[in-house]
Parts: structure tokens; sequence; C-alpha cells
């Protein structure tokens, strides 16, 4: 900002202030030469007015009136050259210019007009310059940003740039990222804009607290990827908006190329969750694919959406699950696979309500249609599960739920036995899982043998040697030598009684399995 009191003091001017000090801190704009009686009809405001003064007026009258009207208009200063028109600067101008605060300056002879101009002119040049430079600076370091750090890093440099906060929403309103100020208050209205599907896209200006908010939407081919939201202090410059535009143009590169990759990885991962899902799998690839696969921590839920094209859901649900677990972490262990009419997505059970899998129909159901993408489920069906092991049997509970009907559908909601589980003490539970995997899991542990899977699986068959055997991949002889050294080492045959409570003790582990 150049104001009178710079342009005063620049060496190169013999301009010298005669009144209206209290105004030195009036800005200029530009500075214009006119001899009009009243140049103000010409006039936008913040002009250092120069003359020689042929149009200060003839009366006192006149010449006050002449002051108070470039007072009025806004202009920054009036400049006087003497020795041309007149010899000296009225007293009533003077006097007028103290009364308003209007700067009067004194041109002398050996500074024409056109140098106070150009003074003007080249200050302005090279703040743009400045500006520019700044802008140009601004936008390299969040290229390189985008490089290192991704969309924080991006976030940050903006900031940074525009003196301002800036964040990164999920195309469902979630936070993704910030400029590192934390949460504040102004997110929510910046989010519920970004929600209002009936605003035009593209940059909107939101006012929060006499900060200025812009929110810009990101988006790649016609898919929502996210917003961004700025805020900022007024006002707002051009420079500004271009950088605010420069970080959602990197964004949405970044967020698409992560989108790609995501997708790319979950459908290499889904092939791998097939061959644990495939009864028809080889026992030894089957176990492979186990130690592949990048599960979430146990206890898991698995959740079956039935849809007509599954393969595309897949996709869709690639892309919300971040939203809904958030980045990194949790979210990169989510597995999924697609099976005839249906995709299963094996989330972590945090043991909130409700539950993952309903909040991921509910996001299916609620993100913005992209091109060619699948149209949402509108059922969904769940079964807990702690092991590779337990799979196959959750997504086949899990499909008998989801095709109950529309809406989600937990196995556990209708299961007495969970509904039991959940009434007793953790502590009792321990103590009675101890009491009757104890000794099978201490020779599991010593001898490297699997009795207590041998007998999950035993039981889960009902008790069928030749259905158990199939489902395991191992000869019915070897399966009843493993139920007799089972026998052997619980001291207790597998009657009904001992069976009701194996079955219990199963259900109420909470241990990790082995290697977990």
């Amino acid at each position: 900002m150049l104001t009178v009191g710079d342009l005063v003091r620049l060496p190169d001017l013999e301009v010298r202030i005669v009144a209206g000090r209290t105004g030195l801190g009036r800005e200029v704009r530009w500075a214009h030469v006119t001899e009009l009686a009243d140049p103000v009809p010409w006039l936008r405001g913040g002009e250092l007015v120069l003359t020689v003064g042929h149009g200060l007026g003839a009366t006192g009258e006149e010449r006050r009136g002449y002051v108070e009207r470039l007072h009025a208009a806004g202009c920054a200063g009036l400049g006087v050259a003497v020795d041309t028109w007149i010899d000296r600067i009225p007293e009533e101008v003077a006097a007028a210019a103290d009364e308003v605060g209007l700067p009067l300056l004194r041109v002398e002879g050996t500074t024409p007009f056109i140098a106070v101009v150009e003074a003007v002119a080249d200050h302005h040049a090279a703040t743009r310059l400045r500006a520019q430079q700044r802008v140009l600076a601004a936008q390299d370091a969040m290229a390189r940003a985008a490089l290192r750090a991704g969309a924080p890093g991006v976030l940050r440099e903006l900031a940074a740039a525009t003196g301002g906060e800036a964040v990164l929403f999920a195309p469902n309103g979630a936070v993704r990222a910030t400029s590192g100020t934390g949460g504040r208050p102004w997110h929510a209205s910046a989010r519920a804009e970004g929600a209002d599907t009936s605003r035009p896209r593209g940059m909107t200006v939101l006012e929060d607290a006499g900060a200025t908010v812009l929110a810009q939407s990101l988006s790649f081919g016609g898919t929502a990827l996210g917003r961004l939201a700025l805020r900022t202090p007024p006002p707002v410059s051009t420079h500004t908006r271009m950088l605010a535009n420069h970080a959602a143009s990197l964004l949405a590169v970044d967020l698409r190329g992560a989108r790609a990759a995501r997708r790319g990885l979950h459908r290499q991962q889904a092939r791998v969750l097939g061959l644990l899902l495939d009864d028809g799998a080889a026992p030894r690839l089957a176990a492979d694919a186990a130690h592949l696969l990048p599960l979430p921590a146990p206890p898991l839920e698995v959740a079956v959406y039935p849809a007509a094209r599954p393969d595309a859901l897949l996709d869709t649900a690639a892309d919300a699950v971040p939203d809904l677990l958030g980045e990194g972490g949790a979210a990169d262990r989510v597995a999924m696979c697609v099976l005839p009419g249906a995709l299963v997505v094996v989330l972590p059970d945090t043991g909130e309500r409700p539950r993952p899998g309903e909040r991921l129909l509910a996001e299916l159901r609620s993100r913005p249609a992209d091109p060619g993408a699948a149209d949402p489920p509108d059922a969904a069906g769940a079964c807990a599960a702690r092991t590779a092991a337990d799979l196959r049997g959750a997504v086949r509970r899990a499909e008998r739920a989801a095709a109950t009907g529309p809406g989600y559908r937990h196995v556990d909601d209708a299961d007495p036995l969970a509904r039991l589980r959940r009434t007793i003490a953790p502590g009792d539970a321990e103590e009675f899982v101890v009491q009757v995997l104890g000794r099978l899991r201490e020779h599991d542990a010593r001898n490297g043998a699997e009795l207590v899977g041998t007998l999950r699986r035993f039981l889960e068959n009902d008790a069928n040697i030749e259905a158990t055997a199939r489902a395991m991949g191992v000869h019915r002889n070897t399966l009843r030598a493993r139920l007799r050294t089972a026998e052997r080492v619980s001291g207790r045959p597998l009657g009904a009684h001992h069976r009701l409570e194996l079955m219990l003790a199963l259900a109420l582990d909470t241990a990790p399995p082995p290697g977990g």
C-alpha cells in the first residue's frame, strides 16, 4: 500500500506537505492531473489530484468547496504546483484541507506532474509484481508439498500463503485433512455448505465471524471427490482465489490418484479373499491366502451387500471406506470381494453403534452418483467373525440375513447366543473359557496342533464327521484321530454336555488367534 506520507518521503520527488497532515495515512490508488472546477464525476476514489490551480476557484467559498468535494469523493490528497498558474497556495484551500484532513501537497517546479504519476504507477507495478512472485512461489511450494506430503502438505502451504486456515472434506462431509489448526467451529458451516446439493458447484463464498470462507468443490471427470474450504481475513484478493483454485486442482489430482490406487489394491486383495471363501479351494491355498490378506484386527464384521453389479459396487465401497473409518489404519485393512450377486466386505467390529457395516450401507446409499457407478444396495446382512477360518460360515449367515428384506440386519441382533454373550461379565467369561479350553490351547501351543480349531469346525458342522472332514480338506480318519486326542487332552468325552460347554466357550472366546 502506498500512502500520501510514503509519497512525500520519496527522495526523487520535490513534494512538501502544506496542510491536512492528519490524512497522511490515506492510500494513493492513482495520481490524476485535472484542471476542472469539479473533477469529482471523473474520479473513483483514492486519487491524488494534481492541479496547477486553474480550477480552484476565484473566491474563498469556491476554493473551500473544491477541497470539500474532493474529500467527500474519497480522494487521497490534493497536489498543487506553484509558479505556473498561481504563485502560492490560497489560504482558504489550506484551511479547508486542515479541517477535513485532506493532505495538501506543494509540488515544486523541479518535479513535473508526470514524475508523480510515474512514481505512483511504478510503486503499484512493483507491488503487483511482488504479489505475483509470492503467488508463484506459493504455487510451487504447494506442488512440492503435494509430492512430499499429499493433501495435508498442500493445505499447510495454502494456509501459510494466505494467512488463513484450510480444511479438506470428504464427499460425505467428514474432515479428511486440515492445515494443522485443529477442529474449528467454522468447519460446521463449510461442511453444511458442501453437503447442500442445491448450491452450484465450483467456488462459493461464505461469511464467518468477520472472516471469509472460500468453499471449492473438487471433482474429476464428473466424479465428486470432496470439498476444499479456506477461511481467510477479508478482503479476499484475486491472488487468494488463484491460490485456492491451484490448491483445489492439486488436491483433486491427489485424491483421484489415491482413489485409483485404493481401488486397484482392493481388486487385488479381492482375489485373495475370494480364495478364502471358496469351498472348492485347496486347504493349503486357502491357508496361504489367509497369511497374505491384511485383515482387520479381531473381532470382525462380515457384511454382505446384494447388488446387480457387485463388481462396480466394489469400487464405490473402496472410495467410501476411508471416509467411513479415516485414512490409513483400519481403512487399509478392510477386505472386499465379489460373489455372484453380492459384495462382501470384512470390516473391524469397533463395538460402536451403529456398526461399521450399517454405516457403510448408509454411505453407499448417500454418496453422490458417479458416472457409470453401480446402483446403491438397499439391504445388507452382517455376521461376526474372529479369524480367517470363520469367514466362510459368517458369509453364509450374513447372506441369509440380507435376504430377509431391505435395511441392515446383523445376525447377532436376532441370535439368542449373542444376546447371552453380551450379558456375561468379561471376567466370568474369560474364566469359563480357560476352564473349558485351557488344556486344549496348551496342547496346541506345545505341539503345533489345531485341536481348538478342529473342534470349532466340528461343532459348526453339527458334529458330522463327513461334513467336517470335507470342509477342512482332511481324511475322516485324520479327523477322528484329532477328536480322540481332544478327548484325551480335555479328559472328557465329546458327549452332548461337553459339546455344549465347548460351543459356549468358543462363543465367549475373546483371546486373539495364534499369531494374531
